[in-house]
């Protein structure tokens, strides 16, 4: 099903779901699937890169977006999307409470944390969604769903 919120069109998929576990009053376990959120297909990181990197070049901005600097800046930008939930408490998945005009800034403090981690990775040669694969394998090896499962421990805390 396809929402519109903030003016930037959201899809949701049935199809890939999380499931939640609870117990019954007669203590049986329950599981609940819920629609999980899910991005559109474009732009690509590949698009992001490439929109970044004109903008920079129009702008002959290359002089100054080296590694450290891009670093600082992405840094920067975490920072102002931490003051936004600031003082909050915890917050709702999908932000319920929150304005238009909250959620907007989210949405822009959200993608300069993006843009600016795009162009370092691309700074530093370094194929971002090749290197989330190895990643996430890397995670599930270290993380296996059977002896990690509904546990928030470090993977060093897990004995065999």
């Amino acid at each position: 099903m396809a929402l519109q919120q903030n003016g930037i069109a959201s899809k949701h998929n049935g199809e890939t779901s999380s499931h939640h576990s609870s117990t019954n009053g007669n203590g049986e376990i329950q599981h609940e699937q819920a629609e999980r959120f899910t991005f559109t297909s474009e732009p690509t990181l590949e698009d992001i890169r490439r929109m970044q990197a004109e903008f920079t070049d129009e702008r002959n901005w290359n002089q100054f977006h080296k590694p450290r600097n891009l670093l600082l800046a992405l840094v920067g930008e975490v920072g102002e999307v931490s003051e936004l939930f600031q003082w909050r408490g915890e917050v709702a998945e999908g932000l319920p409470d929150w304005t238009e005009s909250e959620r907007e800034n989210l949405a822009q403090e959200l993608s300069d944390v993006l843009i600016y981690l795009v162009e370092l990775a691309e700074k530093c040669h370094v194929d971002l969604p090749q290197a989330v694969l190895r990643k996430m394998a890397l995670n599930r090896l270290k993380y296996p769903a059977s002896k990690v499962h509904g546990s928030a421990k470090k993977y060093t805390e897990y004995k065999d």
